[in-house]
């Protein structure tokens, strides 16, 4: 009965957990129907409420403001409002921290939260998994006289906090797995682990073994 209990919970309760977050998604979405003058909104043309259509609408919203601010006009347009917005001390210091947060994400800059690093800590010997935010660390950088990375470190199960530091480049290790598979094994705990296959060298062995694979052998 347990297992068959536990079989059950571990397909309902992610699927439940994915509709409830879609389901979500979407209704703050249909919400931008109501910038849309009342006569022209879709429930009263057509008399009933059809979920997601608020998807398209932000879709379309998105989409445009992005052609707007892509040319020189919009541009000059963004900075006259991040002006205007610099002027008010709270939303400034929000507005300021969220922008340069996207920018960070979504960066083509390839050192940007691509790299999953093991750094030591909170003291030698402990390691806890990492990301590479970047290879620049500016005045930091010059004054310790030595190649610092800036590492953010996420806690569990929430990974949105975390900790900034910048350590050494010959005191991190590069990890092979990806951004998507740590998330996965910071936010349970260590409960899920990624799987990984050591590379083979030149001459046919491995370059590394895994403990527990050394164990079962």
């Amino acid at each position: 009965m347990k297992r068959y209990l536990i079989a059950g919970l571990l397909v309902w309760v992610p699927l439940g957990v994915t509709v409830m977050v879609i389901k979500l998604l979407v209704g703050m979405m249909d919400q931008t129907l109501l910038l849309l003058p009342e006569p022209y909104r879709p429930d009263n043309l057509l008399g009933f409420h059809i979920p997601g259509l608020g998807v398209v609408l932000t879709t379309i919203i998105v989409l445009v403001t992005g052609m707007v601010v892509a040319n020189l006009f919009g541009r000059k347009l963004v900075k006259l409002w991040e002006s205007v917005l610099a002027q008010i001390p709270l939303v400034r210091t929000i507005y300021t921290g969220v922008k340069q947060i996207l920018e960070t994400v979504f960066s083509s800059n390839d050192q940007s939260f691509r790299k999953v690093l093991l750094v030591e800590y909170p003291r030698p010997g402990l390691w806890t998994l990492a990301f590479q935010s970047s290879t620049t660390a500016g005045e930091a950088q010059t004054k310790t006289g030595r190649k610092v990375v800036n590492v953010f470190i996420p806690t569990t199960p929430n990974p949105t906090s975390g900790f900034f530091i910048m350590v050494p480049s010959d005191d991190v290790v590069e990890l092979d797995m990806s951004v998507d598979d740590g998330l996965k094994m910071i936010i349970s705990a260590g409960v899920v682990v990624p799987e990984w296959t050591p590379d083979a060298l030149p001459d046919g062995t491995k370059a590394a073994t895994r403990p527990d694979a050394e164990n079962a052998a």
